[in-house]
């Protein structure tokens, strides 16, 4: 199974590096690969073919509603700011862009202000 996650993960990591956003490192978070904008994290594997991933609690229901074939979540996800995706639905687009957008409500002011720097 760890294989799987870690298959899995290098699609997710491929997407990551190419944004090119300061301090997004590769990190374990209970048990399984995931994402980190220095320490704070903002997405992980939940399963080879689960991502679970940083996301504002107001844009869950509307994500989940218009797009269910790739956003859902489980009860342990209820009330937290994260959603699923099923990773086999999800563009490299749509991945990319909400790894941007999990990396923008992470990240640390400094780290921020060093993108719009850079």
């Amino acid at each position: 199974m760890t294989s799987s996650l870690d298959e899995s993960f290098e699609r997710i990591w491929t997407i990551a590096e190419s944004l090119h956003l300061p301090e997004l490192v590769r990190g374990t978070t209970h048990g399984t690969p995931s994402l980190k904008v220095k320490t704070s994290f903002i997405g992980r594997m939940k399963d080879w073919e689960t991502f679970a991933i940083h996301c504002p609690l107001e844009e869950k229901p509307l994500l989940m509603e218009s797009v269910p074939n790739i956003y859902f979540e489980t009860d342990h996800y209820k009330g937290w700011p994260y959603i699923l995706m099923h990773l086999e639905a999800v563009s490299d687009a749509e991945l990319g862009h909400r790894i941007k957008l999990a990396w923008h409500a992470r990240a640390p002011a400094k780290v921020k202000k060093a993108l719009a720097a850079g």
